[in-house]
């Protein structure tokens, strides 16, 4: 039977394999904290054979009351700027980061399809906090592209996201 990773597609394969064996080299742990994209990041960590010491957790907390329990999201990051925004991403990141004890702990939440009336389709919002370092954010504007695509979109670019903060 063919692994969920191969039938991704190749460039989110070594992407997710480049990262891992990279943070097994830093003796590195990994978590994630996943809205939009369901899980499918940490699936994809996770079906990489031989690295399954790398990944820690992961959480999908696609509501705001599930980000603010499960990973310390202050309701009032929520009501000021919205569930998909950089400051709910970088305080997603960092409570992973926090709850797992992870090295290094990924974040994304946006609109798969259509979000909010005033938000465009496809805008993502990802974060990476990683051990020594400053919360890295990213904006993603993927367009109005159907939620396979816009999920997809977003692993691909938090895997790169996650290989640059390993150094």
């Amino acid at each position: 039977m063919t692994s969920l990773l191969a039938r991704l597609g190749d460039e989110i394969e070594r992407e997710a394999t480049a990262f891992l064996r990279r943070a097994a080299e830093h003796d590195w742990t990994v978590a994630t904290a996943e809205s939009c994209t369901g899980g499918l990041l940490a699936s994809v960590l996770t079906d990489v054979e031989g690295f399954g010491h790398v990944f820690s957790q992961g959480w999908v907390t696609y509501t705001e009351e599930s980000k603010i329990r499960m990973l310390g999201v202050g309701a009032n990051l929520i009501e000021a700027y919205s569930a998909v925004s950089e400051p709910v991403a970088r305080a997603m990141a960092e409570g992973a980061r926090a709850r797992s004890r992870a090295d290094l702990a990924a974040a994304i939440t946006g609109y798969a399809g259509r979000g909010a009336p005033d938000e465009p389709p496809g805008r993502v919002y990802m974060a990476v906090a990683a051990r020594g370092q400053p919360t890295a954010c990213r904006r993603l504007d993927l367009g109005d592209q159907g939620r396979t695509r816009v999920r997809l979109g977003a692993i691909e670019a938090a895997l790169r996201l996650m290989n640059e903060r390993l150094g």
